[in-house]
């Protein structure tokens, strides 16, 4: 299968990532030239009168997929949009839109993308990291309905199939990675593929990514916020499988089950708890199998919440988001984007 390679344009590289030292050239690794430049793959800035005043653009709808779990972990269904309060920077919100009957859910196509660590790093862990991948595509997605996408990131971001409902296609691309490549893009990889491809997804569209890596970055232009960023920007949730986590019973070190180990694992735990997602630490597949069975479920059993901002200019700052349950029983769990930044690139949602 011929194989297609993420390239970012010159405008992206001016304006995403902002301008680099003297030296400091696209292919060089972050950890050599992280103090020499300030990678920030966030788009233009706001257009400006001739007078220099800028231009303040009105946000219209932020949109936020909220999933509601018990203490088993299985989907809390049935609830309704009193159900649920949504603050922004701690003042609360006026809830406009809100789906959260099944069947229509069940209507809406879920776009999966695996992205799966190819560097020197995790070359050990490579049987499990396609199996890993390849066990998500066929337990979470529904057949000839959700459509998958995989790609591979070491120094290079490849997409190695684009979005199909076909999956043997997608066992052909997992199987025949091969070779490790010399570093690890992983921010890179989150930033792109959420730019090239989830963005193109429909309104209606559930998104996400599941990142298969041990959550060492070594090479990326892109930050770990930049990552997040366009997540929530995309309304993409990110779930993310530790490589290092319960070899305990294998040749391959890692930590104990269900433990987080070193930075490496907790940035995994960031970009998954930030984006509504979770992330996992266990290297027993039966026990990951079990964990993407409840994810498929929890994702056909969300509720999409949507609101206009009290505060609805594009000023470039930080937003909070938090989704409370009135009347929340003991061990209920309350999943969602917990920000955004409110730079005109936000999608816009009729």
């Amino acid at each position: 299968m011929r194989t297609a390679v993420f390239w970012i344009s010159f405008a992206t590289v001016v304006f995403a990532f902002g301008a680099a030292a003297p030296g400091a050239q696209p292919g060089q690794p972050a950890n050599t030239q992280q103090q020499q430049r300030q990678p920030t793959p966030t788009p233009q800035q706001e257009p400006q009168q001739d007078d220099g005043q800028i231009v303040r653009t009105r946000i219209t709808e932020v949109r936020v997929p909220v999933t509601v779990t018990d203490k088993k972990g299985n989907p809390v269904t049935g609830l309704k949009r009193e159900d649920f309060q949504v603050f922004e920077d701690k003042q609360q919100q006026a809830i406009l839109g809100f789906t959260g009957e099944v069947t229509q859910l069940e209507k809406l196509p879920v776009y999966v993308g695996v992205l799966m660590d190819t560097s020197p790093s995790a070359s050990g862990k490579l049987k499990f990291q396609q199996e890993a991948a390849l066990n998500f595509m066929y337990v979470v997605t529904r057949s000839r309905k959700d459509r998958v996408a995989f790609l591979t990131f070491d120094d290079e971001v490849q997409l190695r199939q684009d979005f199909t409902t076909n999956l043997d296609l997608l066992n052909r691309a997992v199987s025949n990675v091969k070779k490790p490549g010399k570093q690890t893009a992983l921010y890179d990889a989150v930033w792109q593929f959420c730019d090239e491809k989830m963005r193109s997804v429909g309104v209606g569209g559930r998104r996400v990514i599941v990142v298969i890596s041990d959550g060492d970055d070594t090479y990326s232009r892109a930050r770990i916020e930049d990552a997040i960023q366009i997540a929530q920007k995309t309304d993409t949730i990110i779930f993310a499988v530790s490589t290092k986590g319960g070899f305990a019973y294998s040749a391959v070190p890692g930590v104990e089950g269900g433990t987080v180990k070193d930075t490496g694992d907790k940035y995994l735990e960031r970009l998954a708890e930030e984006t509504g997602g979770r992330a996992f630490f266990t290297g027993d597949m039966l026990a990951l199998e079990r964990a993407f069975k409840k994810i498929g479920e929890q994702l056909r059993s969300q509720y999409i919440v949507s609101y206009k901002p009290v505060n609805d200019q594009f000023d470039g700052s930080e937003r909070r988001i938090e989704v409370k349950l009135l009347n929340k029983e003991d061990g209920w769990r309350v999943s969602a984007k917990r920000g955004y930044k409110a730079d005109r690139d936000i999608m816009q949602k009729p």
